[in-house]
């Protein structure tokens, strides 16, 4: 079985270990979105994301209204199209999490579960078995913080400095 994440979204005003705002946690699923690559402008406003509904709306009429100007082939709008669809399917679980953030719902856990049922057991298990003393944060830490500088990806050399 495949594991996959997602993040639990509350209010910001929500405090670990209560259970008054669980009723609208929402989780997001990372990934690659294939309704959203399907339906495009329907998934936006299924989920209630009106303006980038609208942008995207724009954007679609914007490329085929180019296509026709330019003297496309159908076959290569079809592809132009295709691609615009595939941009959205990867982009659009990242939109709905920037969303709920400028929303006041901002990212308050991560888990890793096999389907979203057991994703939302997890996340909100955890939500409330967490003391309002000591919140934890939301994402691992990751490798320790370096004191000399990081260019790319790699710490600086001592011969390159």
């Amino acid at each position: 079985m495949r594991m996959r994440s997602y993040t639990l979204h509350l209010p910001a005003d929500a405090r670990p270990g209560e259970s008054v705002e669980l009723d609208r946690a929402v989780l997001v699923r990372d990934g690659y979105s294939w309704p959203a690559f399907a339906f495009t402008v329907l998934w936006f406003l299924f989920h209630r994301l009106w303006i980038a509904a609208l942008v995207v709306l724009v954007g679609l009429v914007a490329l085929a209204a180019a296509g026709f100007v330019l003297g496309l082939p159908t076959g290569a709008g079809l592809i132009v199209s295709l691609l615009a669809a595939w941009l959205i399917g990867l982009e659009a679980s990242s939109l709905r999490r920037w969303t709920l953030a400028r929303r006041g719902w901002p990212a308050r856990d991560a888990v890793i579960a096999a389907t979203p049922e057991e994703a939302e057991a997890r996340a909100l298990n955890r939500w409330l078995e967490a003391s309002p003393t000591t919140p934890r944060a939301p994402f691992p830490s990751g490798p320790s913080r370096r004191s000399e500088p990081v260019i790319g990806l790699f710490p600086a050399q001592e011969g390159a400095r």
